[in-house]
């Protein structure tokens, strides 16, 4: 659907040929949809781009395959037709495929709980300016970065148990990256270790002149003793003549803030169930 602009001499800044370089938000957008189609389409993600969204659909339980964004503002009189768009897309009246889908907007949306849609929050968007240094791991913990399929077998338990899966769930492969994400130089992804359990992880996409810092988690039973802070370093100076942005939770903003993250708005973030449900 192409984007209205009220008076085309006065740029708003999402616009679909807004340059790149136009704003941190812009730049923000442009490698979190790109990021998400990097880690879909491996996988057999299905994509769909309009001038005011973009969105990603796996038709199945997924850590991050599952994901529309709005690129423009949704306002209330194309609240129906984006909503049905999304339908259409990700099968929500026809059923056959499962797995939740959620839609992240950096602009205020209408009340979408008529179209189905839950309410799940609003958050922060978080920026680090370049520079820097890194601070030492705690002791205990060995951090190595991914370069093989049994690093990426280890990030993935890290992180899925991190958010609360099982670690059956987390064994499953292609549950979030594909073997082939290890040749896109955009994503590095680390790893925390205790001996030989991997027990924290972090990763990082690379583009459109920014650091998206994404998938932060520790397993239950190591948090309070510093990891997750210190892979998000490692994340944020994947590119350290680069800012870092990410999105947080108000559970993680002050982690962040300790490292030198500041909060500049909220996102906000709805998710819709489909059959069978998971995430």
């Amino acid at each position: 659907m192409p984007v209205t602009v009220l008076d085309p001499r006065l740029r708003a800044g999402w616009e679909p040929d807004t340059p790149v370089e136009d704003s941190l938000l812009r730049r923000f957008l442009v490698n979190w949809t790109a990021g998400v189609e990097a880690q879909g389409i491996p996988l057999g993600a299905r994509t769909l781009r309009r001038d005011d969204l973009a969105a990603a659909d796996l038709g199945r339980p997924s850590f991050g395959g599952n994901v529309a964004t709005l690129m423009a503002p949704l306002f209330p009189d194309g609240a129906d037709e984006v909503t049905a768009a999304l339908d259409d897309f990700y099968g929500f009246s026809a059923g056959g495929t499962t797995g939740t889908v959620f839609l992240f907007s950096p602009w205020p949306t209408p009340d979408l709980r008529p179209h189905g849609w839950n309410l799940m929050g609003h958050e922060p968007l978080m920026l680090r300016p370049p520079g820097g240094t890194l601070p030492p791991p705690p002791p205990g913990l060995r951090i190595e970065e991914v370069r093989d399929e049994a690093g990426l077998r280890a990030f993935q338990m890290a992180i899925m148990r991190g958010f609360g899966s099982s670690e059956e769930e987390a064994k499953q492969p292609g549950a979030v990256f594909g073997d082939r994400i290890l040749a896109d130089d955009r994503f590095r992804l680390w790893v925390g270790w205790e001996g030989d359990r991997p027990v924290s992880a972090a990763a990082a996409f690379v583009d459109a002149g920014i650091v998206d810092v994404t998938l932060v988690g520790t397993v239950p039973e190591a948090r309070r003793r510093g990891y997750g802070a210190v892979l998000t370093s490692r994340a944020t100076m994947a590119d350290p003549s680069l800012p870092a942005l990410l999105l947080a939770t108000d559970e993680g903003r002050a982690v962040y803030e300790r490292i030198g993250y500041i909060s500049l708005f909220r996102f906000t973030v709805w998710s819709h169930d489909r059959e069978g449900a998971g995430r």
